[in-house]
């Protein structure tokens, strides 16, 4: 069977490029596409169009966990395995701009953003290990001269401001917060699913900043040469998953295949 890569948060963005990416660079690969309100996803619709029977769009708000238990059971249905998961819907907050101080934190922004950010990444992995146990480790690095080491391979979308050890400006606290958070389930994640056979690799990628919505309040404070496009940090981002091994597990990496301090 095919391998199969489900992107959460595939409606726009960096989602929506690793979709592309994986329809475009890895045929025969079926992609499950999620996202929030399908119906208004069109350019997920035209992509889907382009690639009849690779593409399957389901509806999950990574807020809510029944949504993402049904989507799992149509998955295990669908096709019984996932071999790649890469967890890419976030928000800034809610407001779309971070807190530069104390006095802009709220009880409300900050928990909607944890639950977002780092919350739905972590119920994914709940009920979709089962299913990357299954895989075919069809992404990744396997050593030619051993039988498979890893099945399936958890990406969680990181930032660079989710780091304690980087941290020197100080603000952003919801945001930060949950990819510290986040940060965390990776590496929990990894040790968990590492135990006993089959492995599942998990791992947080920083993208770099990016030419979205989601950065687009602070565009005029970053140099046009570290300004990416999401293709371009998807390219780099894919070559990173394709060469990782049981080593790489529960660690995070920056665009540029950096590891990043936690």
């Amino acid at each position: 069977m095919a391998a199969v890569a489900l992107v959460q948060g595939a409606s726009r963005g960096l989602g929506l490029e690793f979709c592309k990416h994986v329809l475009t660079h890895k045929a025969p690969a079926a992609v499950v596409a999620t996202c929030r309100n399908p119906e208004g996803a069109t350019a997920l619709a035209s992509l889907a169009a382009q690639y009849p029977g690779r593409v399957t769009v389901l509806k999950v708000d990574a807020t809510q966990e029944d949504d993402i238990k049904g989507a799992a059971e149509v998955v295990k249905k669908s096709f019984g395995k996932v071999d790649l998961i890469i967890n890419a819907a976030a928000m800034l907050h809610p407001t779309g701009k971070g807190e530069t101080s104390l006095r802009d934190v709220s009880a409300t922004g900050t928990v909607s953003t944890l639950i977002t950010n780092t919350v739905g990444p972590l119920v994914m992995a709940k009920y979709f290990a089962p299913l990357l146990q299954k895989g075919s480790g069809a992404f990744g690095q396997q050593p030619p001269e051993k039988s498979k080491q890893h099945s399936g391979i958890i990406v969680n979308m990181t930032a660079k401001v989710g780091s304690i050890g980087d941290n020197a400006l100080g603000g952003w606290y919801s945001y930060r917060m949950s990819k510290a958070a986040l940060n965390m389930a990776t590496r929990n994640l990894a040790i968990e699913l590492s135990r006993g056979r089959p492995k599942v690799l998990c791992v947080s990628l920083h993208p770099g900043t990016l030419d979205t919505d989601l950065s687009r309040p602070y565009h005029r404070n970053v140099p046009k040469d570290k300004l990416f496009s999401t293709e371009f940090s998807v390219q780099h981002l894919m070559a990173i998953i394709d060469g990782l091994n049981i080593e790489k597990s529960g660690k995070a990496y920056a665009w540029d295949g950096s590891e990043i301090p936690w």
